[in-house]
């Protein structure tokens, strides 16, 4: 005969058995998608006010400085001496230059020049120091050791007086076209930045390379170049992002720091740091020339600097 208890212990198992298939069956039909770190980063920064609010600057600077057009139709370089120095008025919002040039107008086209020179040295820096330094952090030896002098070097730099004498060297070839002489102020600033991408990265990979994933793949035998495009670079990404984020900001405001100097940018190529130069000598007299190209100037640095203070934080889980 069957023991009655052997019985309704073996039902209840059959049950939980049962039930458990049950849940699997569910689990599988209905996966449930882990969230990658980028992904996780999105969900959390689309919560945060401060993320959304430098976003909103970014943009509508961004979009100055692609089209123009649609802000104001009057040219920033006409000239009329008759109106010079007018204070803002229904005509003219932002008032005219010792030129007799309209300010407003003159704001809306330096967005792009100066915002191009901030994307353009980030992107410098960040592909010049972001290579180099996952380089030397990874395969270590002479080449890091090699690297790492070379950045010590450059860190010996004083940036203002490098700026001076590369920049110098670019007026003494006749450089005078716009563009070529944002490229000279975009190379001057990306090759004495690099660095402190480079020290980032190269941080990242010594951490990156001692995890699991890359032990296993090198022991495996994929090359060296799998290895850093496939494991080490989106593992070392993040926190040079967030560098390039916060310096994009640093470097639209030395850019108008190089061009008060008299060294940056200057005609034809029109930027808030050249209206903040052009202004300088008449800040008692007519402030408006300084204080629009200066505000200008302020919010989208603080733009630039807020949304990477909200990426980093994203990042971080240590923050959360």
């Amino acid at each position: 005969m069957t023991d009655p208890t052997t019985a309704a212990t073996g039902s209840a198992v059959t049950e939980n058995v049962d039930t458990f298939v049950t849940a699997a069956e569910q689990v599988e039909t209905k996966p449930g998608k882990p969230r990658s770190l980028w992904s996780d980063a999105w969900h959390d920064l689309r919560r945060r006010p401060l993320f959304i609010l430098s976003l909103v600057l970014i943009v509508f600077f961004l979009t100055m400085a692609l089209f123009p057009g649609l802000f104001t139709s009057v040219d920033p370089n006409a000239t009329d001496l008759s109106r010079s120095r007018q204070a803002p008025s229904a005509e003219a919002w932002f008032g005219y230059d010792v030129q007799g040039r309209d300010v407003y107008a003159r704001v809306i086209y330096g967005a792009r020049w100066s915002i191009m020179v901030g994307v353009l040295a980030s992107l410098l820096t960040v592909l010049l120091g972001g290579v180099l330094g996952i380089l030397g952090g990874y395969l270590g030896g002479w080449l890091d050791g090699l690297l790492s002098r070379i950045a010590d070097v450059f860190f010996g730099l004083p940036f203002v007086l490098g700026a001076i004498v590369i920049l110098s060297a670019f007026r003494s070839a006749n450089v005078n076209s716009a563009p070529a002489i944002v490229g000279a102020v975009v190379l001057s600033i990306g090759l004495l930045s690099w660095p402190v991408a480079m020290r980032i990265m190269r941080s990242a990979a010594i951490t990156a390379k001692q995890q699991d994933y890359v032990r296993a793949a090198r022991a495996l035998g994929a090359r060296t170049s799998r290895v850093l495009r496939r494991h080490m670079l989106p593992n070392c990404l993040a926190p040079v992002l967030v560098y390039a984020t916060i310096a994009l900001g640093a470097f639209i405001g030395v850019e108008a720091t190089l061009s008060f100097l008299g060294i940056g940018l200057r005609a034809p190529a029109v930027s808030w740091g050249v209206m903040i130069a052009d202004a300088r000598n008449y800040i008692r007299v007519a402030p408006h020339l300084l204080f629009f190209p200066a505000g200008a100037l302020v919010l989208t640095v603080l733009s630039f600097v807020m949304l990477g203070d909200a990426v980093r934080d994203a990042l971080d889980p240590k923050l959360r």
